[in-house]
């Protein structure tokens, strides 16, 4: 196994659940007498090769086993069955501020939090400036602990933890107890850490956050293994899996350019065309920055549906949702749709987007959102491409129309 790297091999964690107190004295008391506890298991066969360098994101809706998972690879709960190995320093960014002593000063719990780490004093006080300067709390570091906020908290303990770059780095969702400011701050150091070779592991319901910095993402559910793939593709799972209806079915499929489409949902309604029209009208594949086109979506009733509602939404290249809306909250929900009608919904809008390349992907619902009735959900319809024709230079994601205004005064 290389360096900086963490294997992980069948691992399982089971919980014993016993009815009472009386129930565990009994058998604690009487070993080779009737079981009187029920085994719930958290985690089972859980296989995972995280390479040198490599960042893999860990997705799943609670419950399933995420925290329990980043808890065992960190020491700080032993597996039922499995064993996990790695090589290099390891910073864990699990639940900041646990195990600050809130009657010591910040500037002591630094020194006692960097011991715990690993570093001698004089590697503490080498790094201490540099760790009030990315904390930003001022004159707080020597108050008492007790008189931090949770924010303030939080901004200590993650400059205490990434004082210096591990091999390896542990994030479960610590970080969106922070403020904004310190949000952006604190991720921006995770990508220079990834960006210079450490080893990332990252727990996170931010897409965005997940496909932006990893190489692979991990399923989890009811304790194991779903799936795990290229970011994009495993967020597309993990979102119909979300949906509330018990009748929807998840499909993978491999395009012809080798992108896979996700689709789910129960089927009483079905997307049969997608087109993008450009400002005359016509469908093509490339289209220009700010240009007004419209998306129509044509629609066929399988099965009677009492309400329906039809939206869309623009993802970039790396899978990134850029917009999205829908007819409800256009105000424009369909009522009593009857076994096949066809319906076409035309949206009309302008591309205030930037230069790159882009995909729509469709829902059907019977609310506001996916999560209240899926009758189908798609990915990847319908790509394009943007490019400026007409507009002045500009970077970013967006495009938005600025008029520059300047006021000169000659004399000095």
């Amino acid at each position: 196994m290389m360096d900086n790297s963490i294997e992980i091999r069948n691992i399982g964690k089971c919980y014993k659940i016993y009815p009472s107190r009386n129930a565990r004295l009994k058998e604690w008391l009487s070993p080779f007498a009737k079981s009187q506890h029920k085994d719930k298991w958290v985690l089972q066969n859980i296989n995972l090769t995280v390479g040198a360098g490599e960042a893999v994101g860990i997705i799943g809706m609670n419950g399933a086993g995420k925290s329990t998972l980043l808890k065992i690879i960190t020491g700080t709960t032993a597996p039922t069955t499995g064993s996990v190995k790695y090589h290099g320093t390891v910073a864990a960014l699990l639940e900041l501020g646990l195990g600050f002593h809130p009657d010591f000063t910040g500037r002591q719990n630094v020194y006692m939090a960097g011991q715990l780490l690993g570093y001698t004093n004089e590697e503490i006080s080498d790094s201490m400036q540099q760790v009030e300067d990315f904390a930003e709390i001022g004159e707080a570091i020597d108050a008492p602990v007790r008189t931090y906020s949770s924010g303030m908290q939080v901004r200590l303990a993650f400059s205490v933890a990434t004082m210096k770059r591990p091999d390896i780095l542990i994030v479960d969702e610590a970080l969106s107890v922070g403020d904004i400011y310190f949000q952006h701050k604190s991720f921006g150091r995770i990508k220079e850490f990834r960006n210079q070779g450490t080893t990332l592991l990252l727990v996170s319901h931010d897409k965005a956050a997940i496909q932006a910095v990893c190489d692979k993402a991990v399923l989890l559910d009811k304790g194991k293994m779903l799936s795990m793939g290229n970011p994009e593709e495993i967020m597309d799972y993990y979102n119909a899996l979300i949906g509330d209806n018990k009748d929807t079915n998840i499909q993978q499929t491999t395009l012809s350019n080798g992108h896979i489409q996700t689709s789910s949902g129960s089927g009483e309604a079905q997307v049969q065309e997608v087109d993008l029209l450009n400002a005359k009208g016509v469908k093509a594949e490339v289209y220009g920055v700010g240009e007004n086109v419209s998306l129509h979506v044509k629609v066929k009733i399988i099965k009677p549906v009492p309400t329906l509602v039809c939206g869309f939404q623009i993802k970039n290249n790396l899978g990134i949702e850029i917009y999205g809306t829908n007819s409800f909250f256009q105000e424009q929900v369909l009522s009593d749709l009857k076994e096949g009608e066809d319906i076409e919904f035309i949206f009309n809008f302008a591309l205030n987007i930037g230069i790159g390349n882009f995909s729509i992907n469709t829902a059907l619902t019977a609310g506001r959102d996916h999560l209240t009735g899926n009758y189908e959900w798609k990915e990847l319809l319908y790509t394009f491409q943007v490019i400026n024709f007409d507009k002045p230079g500009f970077i970013g994601t967006d495009w938005i129309d600025t008029a520059l205004t300047i006021n000169r005064n000659s004399k000095l």
